[in-house]
């Protein structure tokens, strides 16, 4: 069954989520991924219900469909296909089970137990069973009793029992959980006031024990017995109703390679109830099944009986129709289709609720964390029967008390728990805390033992803190004595939220749910500075707001009370951490400065030696549900140290990003230098530090270009050999540095197609570090993408933040491409990178043979310059001699010509050899390696083979170009110095 209570709905859609889930008939369900909307996947179950739209509500406040044509499926349609079948299997003496599973907020409580006259299935088994039990016939006896099945503590208890109740095994009995009472219950009235009374005492305890709805799991189990005596036929079975942790802790326990593990005991138990139940289907299929793993968990130790054997099971799958949560969601599908269903009936319901109220139910989930004691057996909470005599009197005084005081209401982040505790606060002033001697007892993360003071005088309430204790009035803090309005939002120490509820006189008709957790917490970010707005969700020309903006944003403001949580066990264990948020904007990373999406960091400080860590999101959800386990031990007594390794508050130390610098490339595209001094933002986007950079185009041997070599269109520089050199100079004014002095930085970069990234040399203690590193890059046949990219994207400097401790930032040069004089090749992106060493030493060859080439047209150049000035000085001899010696004029100027027709020969000889090795040089250039690995070695033979021959052609050429030339220059010296 899928359902969202209330928080989670608003927040799915100020996301601006879509729905991904489709039902097209009564048992099959289709997920569309949202990345790629024409790819979906089918599911397909015993039964699929439809929820999540199409209904309204009844005269009852009962959701009804909206239309006869509306695919609605509400609680009464639910029941009757799955809960009537869990009652008639008990009537028939068989062992039943009911799972719930999926994400957290999904709706898996809505369908278990519902809320308001919108009631779940355990309701209506427990009021149907009572209404049996009143019908009886004279000749059947029915005995009924109730057991809950939290975590480790009795719920009801008085004294807490360290390490909880014990779990044994008996030969005949098998699992059973010692010193457990169970509870007769002769009618619902009595389970209804026995919930009522035992859901105070939850609430008080998980706001002290931080405990986490979501991840604990609640087993309800109902023993069934009935008794014929006439026919001396005894029938029993126990009905167990289990609502699983949530689902998704599995996907945050990786923690993106955090060096530890949360959610192990979770997901170990979520794993091992999939194994059981998998073993189970395969013997039902006829497989020949060794053994099945009940003894892998607690969780399957107690339910063996409700499994295996005479019992029958039921599993409802539990999902979002929200696309942000589409990764989840299909991780539950997939879970529910892993079983058989001759074995295990298996339901999915896509639900979306508008709002949830108190549940009495809901008491019976854990007062710790799973993760905290499943490994510390796992206890059944007994009902105890001094719970049955409730005074009526005492709630009639309540009522009272109510209706005359101003009090405060406490607000949970589990729906279910709201409302339930009320501190009144009578005439005179009356104080607040841990200690037992206050008036109003509370308990949390950060209440002091006197926290604060209130007074109700003069017809007014008024709250003093205790010296530095926390407390926030609608979202922000106070320090002196404040007055309190009516429905004002109280928060105490880390998180423990009330609302206020003023003098009756002040009171009105207030819908009080829409001051719910979310609320609190979003009145909190404003009062902090932080809003949609202010994070980038500007509205578009639509009307509507960025998704992706407004995501992070909710993320910030679902994280605020656990690093507020987190800072005080922090505080409290004395590990000396200070976490705060910080929304890091991706398009520092981003080349073309695309707005890419946002994303929640927090940053870690040592309070005493100002080292700074950056936490992903779900490595620091993962290492607060690692710091609840350290305190819950600091709660109990018990021995809160532990080894450093295993330590939540520590970490290596590590390097820093501290911000990125963007370069635009433009110049380069047009051969132009380039001197700039650039911004190195921070992830609030504020300065840094600032970068003094060089980037200039150069010759091969690392000369500037000068003027001359600027192009005016970048088209020209296409297929030629482009070198130029990036030179970081200084870094400037790093406030990183200026925090500690005994810090260091480095800076990291890599350009287009450039496999690893290039860091300088690491520098330490020097506010404005001198870096003046040079690096030289080379492209030999510039592509048009690498042009285009030098035309639109900018070059990204990464500035690292260095800690005494840490390991200093390199990369290996062995994977870079390099020229005969170790520039760094880029665009080589028509060298096949599956190909062997040999591939670069042939380019460097080509680039050879090409420099060749420019020698010999140079060398052309030369002497046809040469030929001219001969000419020239033949002419000017001629002349001055012109009247003395005709006759040797006459034979020189025959003789020149003669020497002319001849060099024009060799010329055009040379030329037509040039033109075929250029055929030859061009054919190799356009030889690309193949893609077959095994083809390399015949390629590379037949390239070395027409490399060698493109170079006999082009040294045959020069020599005989040479000679004819010495021949010719030779010829014509004679003849001058035999006319002289």
């Amino acid at each position: 069954s899928a359902c969202c209570n209330q928080g989670r709905v608003s927040r799915e859609k100020n996301s601006g989520s879509k729905c991904v889930i489709s039902m097209h008939s009564r048992t099959t369900t289709i997920i569309q991924d949202p990345k790629n909307p024409g790819h979906t996947k089918t599911f397909t179950f015993d039964l699929a219900y439809w929820s999540h739209s199409g209904f309204q509500k009844d005269k009852d406040g009962v959701f009804i469909s909206a239309d006869p044509g509306s695919k609605f499926a509400g609680q009464k349609e639910v029941f009757h296909d799955l809960g009537r079948g869990i009652l008639d299997s008990a009537w028939q003496g068989y062992n039943t089970t009911l799972l719930a599973y999926g994400q957290t907020g999904s709706g898996k409580s809505y369908s278990m137990i519902g809320f308001g006259a919108n009631k779940g299935i355990i309701p209506n088994v427990c009021e149907e069973l009572f209404q049996a039990i009143e019908n009886r016939d004279k000749n059947q006896e029915y005995q009924f009793a109730l057991l809950v099945l939290p975590q480790v503590r009795d719920l009801l208890s008085r004294i807490k029992k360290p390490g909880g109740l014990k779990v044994r095994e008996d030969q005949q009995l098998g699992f059973y959980v010692d010193g457990l009472q169970s509870v007769p219950c002769e009618n619902y009235a009595q389970i209804e006031r026995l919930m009522e009374q035992g859901a105070k005492i939850r609430t008080t305890a998980s706001t002290n024990m931080n405990a986490s709805s979501s991840r604990s799991h609640m087993v309800i189990t109902i023993q069934f017995k009935q008794v014929f005596p006439d026919r001396g036929l005894t029938k029993q079975s126990s009905i167990n109703l289990v609502d699983l942790a949530g689902s998704e802790r599995q996907k945050s326990s990786g923690s993106e390679g955090d060096r530890l593990r949360e959610g192990s005991r979770v997901n170990l138990s979520l794993t091992n109830l999939g194994n059981v139940i998998s073993a189970l289907a395969d013997a039902a299929m006829g497989k020949k099944v060794l053994h099945v793993p009940y003894r892998d968990s607690v969780l399957t130790k107690l339910l063996q009986s409700a499994l295996g054997g005479n019992s029958r099971t039921t599993l409802i799958a539990a999902i979002s129709p929200a696309d942000i949560c589409y990764e989840e969601t299909l991780s539950t599908l997939r879970y529910a289709e892993r079983y058989d269903y001759e074995y295990l009936l298996s339901i999915v319901r896509a639900m979306s609720q508008p709002h949830f109220a108190i549940s009495i139910f809901w008491v019976m989930r854990s007062l710790e964390d799973w993760e905290q004691w499943i490994g510390r057996n796992f206890a059944l909470c007994a009902l105890l029967p001094r719970l049955v005599r409730i005074p009526s009197l005492f709630l009639l005084q309540e009522q009272q008390m109510i209706k005359t005081f101003p009090h405060l209401l406490n607000v949970s982040e589990d729906p279910q728990l709201t409302g339930v505790l009320k501190h009144f606060i009578q005439a005179g002033s009356c104080d607040a805390g841990k200690a037992a001697s206050n008036a109003i007892t509370l308990q949390g993360l950060g209440i002091s033992e006197k926290h604060a003071s209130f007074t109700n005088s003069g017809g007014k309430v008024t709250v003093t803190p205790y010296g530095k204790c926390k407390v926030i009035v609608n979202g922000v803090p106070i320090t002196t004595k404040t007055k309190l309005q009516h429905l004002d939002r109280i928060i105490l120490g880390s998180n423990s939220a009330y609302l206020y509820i003023g003098f009756p006189s002040e009171r009105g008709s207030e819908d009080l749910s829409r001051f719910d957790y979310d609320f609190f917490q979003l009145e909190r970010a404003a009062a902090e500075g932080v809003s949609a707005d202010k994070l980038g969700a500007v509205n578009s020309g639509d009307g509507k707001a960025d998704p992706s903006v407004l995501a992070v944003f909710q993320d910030y403001v679902k994280l605020m009370p656990l690093v507020a949580e987190a800072n005080q066990m922090s505080e409290e264990l004395k590990k000396g951490l200070n976490m705060e948020l910080k929304v890091k904007n991706l398009a520092s990373s981003d080349s073309r400065g695309c707005d890419l999406q946002k994303e929640v960091t927090v940053k870690v400080t040592h309070q005493r030696t100002h080292q700074v860590w950056i936490w992903s999101k779900a490595k620091f959800i993962n290492r607060k549900f690692l710091m609840e386990e350290l305190y819950q031990r600091f709660l109990d007594g018990e021995d809160s140290q532990v080894a450093q390794e295993d330590d939540p508050f520590w970490d290596p130390v590590e390097v820093v990003h501290l911000g990125s610098a963007h370069i635009w490339l433009q110049s380069l595209a047009y051969c132009m230098k380039f001197e700039e001094q650039v911004e190195f933002l921070n992830c609030d986007g504020l300065e840094e530090a600032v970068l003094h950079i060089h980037i200039k185009p150069c010759s091969p041997t690392g000369q500037a270009r000068g003027e001359e070599d600027v192009v005016t269109d970048p088209v020209d520089l296409l297929g030629k050999r482009m070198d130029f050199q990036i030179r970081l100079v200084q870094c400037l004014g790093t406030k990183w540095l200026k925090e500690d002095a005994e810090r260091g930085v480095q800076m990291g970069y890599r350009i287009y197609d450039l496999p690893n990234t290039l860091y300088t040399k690491p520098v330490w203690k020097i506010v404005n570090p001198q870096i003046d590193e040079t690096v030289q890059f080379t492209t030999l046949n510039a592509s048009q993408e690498f042009l285009n990219y030098l035309q639109t994207n900018a070059l990204i400097v990464d500035l690292w933040g260095l800690q005494e401790g840490c390991a200093e930032l390199s990369c290996s040069r062995l994977d870079l491409m390099v020229t005969g004089e170790g520039h760094i090749l880029v665009d080589t992106k028509k060298i096949s990178t599956s190909t062997s060493n040999q591939i670069p030493e042939l380019y460097l060859k080509l680039l050879k043979l090409e420099q060749e080439t420019e020698l010999l047209r140079n060398i052309n150049r030369v002497l046809r310059e040469e030929n001219v000035l001969l000419k020239e000085s033949i002419e000017r001899t001629s002349s001055s001699q012109q009247g003395e010696r005709p006759d040797i004029n006459q034979i020189c100027t025959t003789q020149q010509v003669s020497y002319d027709r001849e060099f024009a020969r060799a010329l055009k000889v040379f030329y037509q050899s040039i033109n075929v090795a250029r055929g030859q040089f061009l054919k190799l250039r356009h030889y690309k390696p193949p893609e077959d690995d095994q083809m390399l070695r015949p390629f590379v033979h037949q390239q070395s083979q027409m490399l060698k021959d493109f170079g006999d052609l082009l040294e045959s050429s020069l020599w005989k170009l040479k000679n004819d030339v010495a021949l010719i220059v030779k010829q014509k010296k004679e003849c001058l110095l035999h006319a002289e």
